[in-house]
């Protein structure tokens, strides 16, 4: 045996070592920071293994629209307002001015770091006389300024999408006070409340034409997730997101690569410097073995 064709089971040990040495870490090329038009900054993220662990379940990217699921639905992004923490989101069987319609429920997940905020406005459209939302006792429906936002809602053309004619008595309309707040774990059940349809309003401004009202559920969100290697992680160029084995920490590069702390350097698949090193012995060992066996052939 010569001496070249000798070295070979010890080049491959070498390099079956360096490689076993080498820490893996998942990698996740579909995170992103953008959705559509909205930008996705951190606690979000559009995928799994994107943002933070506790938000991941609740938002995601499909094919361009950024959404946001409950236990009732799968709802529409349509804004969020990093600055304050607070998400816009759609529901598309939801009523407004132009176009009511049979509704479904709305529930908030309890254990969500999402929140329902005070500016949303709740109107239960279509109800029953025998709704419990109109039992004296419970003093449900907000009886003063409601009354103007269902007469201005009755007002729409679209009421006759829930079977009323316009202009409809507003005793079967509720501006609808729920009796378990606004927190986390917020219920709303519209075949138990014995309404057709709800609307969402979250801000008026001046406006007192119901076809300008802004139309939508506005959540506040818990910002209190920013760990401090995330803001080391985006300045160097990367997203934030989490390792999907232990939901530990993960930095994701542009070029799909995870680390643990930064993108800083981060040419390759792997992360951190012995990652480079061992992919240089790597490449220069694959090298050898190939000059040894061209040689061996000749």
């Amino acid at each position: 045996m010569s001496r070249s064709l000798a070295t070979i089971p010890l080049l491959l040990l070498l390099v079956y070592k360096a490689s076993a040495a080498l820490p893996i870490i998942p990698v996740n090329g579909t995170c992103q920071s953008i959705c559509g038009a909205i930008p996705v900054k951190y606690p979000f993220g559009t995928g799994f293994g994107c943002g933070h662990p506790a938000f991941s379940r609740y938002i995601k990217c499909n094919f361009g629209t950024l959404q946001f699921s409950t236990g009732t639905g799968i709802y529409t992004i349509s804004s969020i307002d990093y600055p304050s923490s607070t998400v816009t989101i759609t529901d598309p069987f939801m009523s407004n001015c132009s176009s009511m319609q049979n509704s479904g429920s709305f529930r908030l997940d309890e254990a969500s770091p999402f929140t329902v905020t005070k500016e949303n406005i709740f109107v239960l459209l279509g109800c029953s006389t025998t709704s419990p939302v109109f039992d004296p006792q419970e003093d449900l429906c907000d009886t003063g300024s409601g009354s103007r936002v269902c007469r201005g809602l009755y007002y729409c053309k679209g009421v006759i999408g829930i079977g009323l004619p316009r202009n409809a008595p507003t005793s079967t309309c509720c501006v609808y006070d729920s009796p378990s707040g606004l927190d986390s774990g917020y219920n709303l059940d519209l075949p138990n409340l014995q309404c057709s349809s709800y609307s969402t309003i979250y801000e008026f401004g001046d406006e007192g034409d119901p076809m300008k009202w802004k139309y939508g559920i506005l959540l506040q969100y818990n910002d209190s997730y920013y760990p401090d290697n995330c803001k080391n992680c985006e300045d160097s160029g990367g997203l934030c997101g989490f390792n999907s084995l232990n939901e530990s920490f993960a930095c994701i590069c542009r070029n799909g690569v995870n680390t643990t702390n930064n993108c800083y350097g981060r040419e390759y698949a792997w992360s951190g410097t012995t990652g480079l090193k061992i992919q240089t012995m790597l490449t220069i060992g694959e090298f050898l073995l190939s000059c040894m066996l061209f040689m061996r052939c000749r």
